[in-house]
């Protein structure tokens, strides 16, 4: 069973906005740091945002800064990662993973989800 499920994948245009969902199966995200990963064909996975359990404190990478932003639900037990000013070299596999380390942003982690599909094309 896949311990995240990641939506709101999809086709946008440059300089568009989506907002990708992340889900758990069986456990509450609120006990674990939650990261985002890309990755693309031909290039290395990157952590591009993650958000810490205990006081929510939020990283992220130089590629995104200022236009994505990672958040939680603790409610709704969901992790958010809202995109704008979408570019096409933002076209990659989105996937959540938990307990990113040795750093914030990975590249290693604990546990992920299957991922969902960012196009960003005209």
């Amino acid at each position: 069973q896949v311990p995240l499920v990641e939506s709101g994948g999809g086709l946008v245009q440059p300089g568009g906005s989506l907002r990708l969902s992340c889900a758990p199966s069986g456990f509450t995200l609120g006990y674990h740091a939650i990261a985002w990963f890309r990755q693309a064909p031909g290039k290395e996975r990157e952590g591009v945002a993650t958000i810490m359990f205990y006081d929510g404190t939020t990283y992220y990478a130089d590629s995104v800064k200022g236009r994505f932003t990672i958040s939680r639900d603790n409610d709704n037990n969901t992790v958010y990662l809202q995109m704008n000013s979408l570019k096409p070299q933002d076209s990659a596999v989105y996937f959540c993973a938990t307990n990113p380390f040795p750093e914030p942003l990975g590249p290693r982690f604990s546990s992920r989800g299957q991922g969902t599909q960012v196009t960003v094309s005209s």
